[in-house]
């Protein structure tokens, strides 16, 4: 199951997605232009063409993982397949560019989960 999520979700979306998934980690890719995300999936590729389905330019969609249970810089990692595109001086999976970072932990930590919210 994949959702695009334009306002916050609730905490008990945020754990059917994990118990639906990988368990302590969710998929996410995120559309920096237009300030959504789309949750979930087995792949990032599945939630990037969900976006896409949905009107995103694959240039402005980006790969991400949440997990939850983690505080600070451990619970998100810029690491997805779909992040590799040399053309765009991102020759890895890891997002370089630390301005596309900030704008998806923001977006993130507004539609997702806080900096300080915890999972019960």
């Amino acid at each position: 199951m994949t959702d695009i999520v334009k306002s916050k979700i609730s905490s008990d979306m945020l754990l059917r997605h994990l118990d639906q998934g990988f368990g302590d980690m969710v998929k996410i890719a995120a559309d920096i232009e237009q300030g959504i995300i789309a949750l979930g999936g087995m792949l990032h590729a599945d939630a990037e063409e969900l976006l896409i389905r949905h009107g995103s330019k694959q240039s402005n969609v980006w790969g991400a993982n949440i997990y939850p249970w983690e505080q600070g810089e451990n619970r998100i990692e810029y690491t997805a397949l779909i992040n590799i595109r040399p053309a765009q001086d991102n020759p890895s999976m890891f997002i370089q560019n630390a301005e596309i970072r900030n704008t998806i932990k923001n977006l993130i930590e507004r539609l997702i989960i806080g900096p300080h919210e915890k999972l019960v």
